[in-house]
């Protein structure tokens, strides 16, 4: 199954909170995936804000073109949260 992203928010810098459809949200840090020429715009935070869950994608994606694959993103969030979780 391909994870479904429903909701995206900007939190500042590189770091969005993402949300999908199983229930799965959280934080994470794309400063270090934020290279490449598709990515070049988005090295301007302003440019990077302009973020949103693309509803037929299912995916964070930018006016630029840019986007991440939904099971990248999904897996790197439950990674986060696994990593947070194991801390407290």
């Amino acid at each position: 199954m391909i994870p479904r992203l429903v909701e995206a928010r900007h939190l500042g810098g590189f770091r969005v909170w993402l949300r999908f459809k199983d229930g799965l949200e959280g934080e994470i840090d794309l400063t270090h995936e934020i290279w490449g020429e598709v990515f070049e715009p988005l090295e301007d935070v302003a440019e990077f804000a302009k973020l949103k869950a693309d509803p037929e994608l299912h995916t964070l994606v930018w006016p630029s073109g840019a986007d991440f694959a939904p099971e990248w993103l999904w897996e790197q969030v439950k990674a986060a949260k696994a990593g947070r979780d194991a801390a407290e």
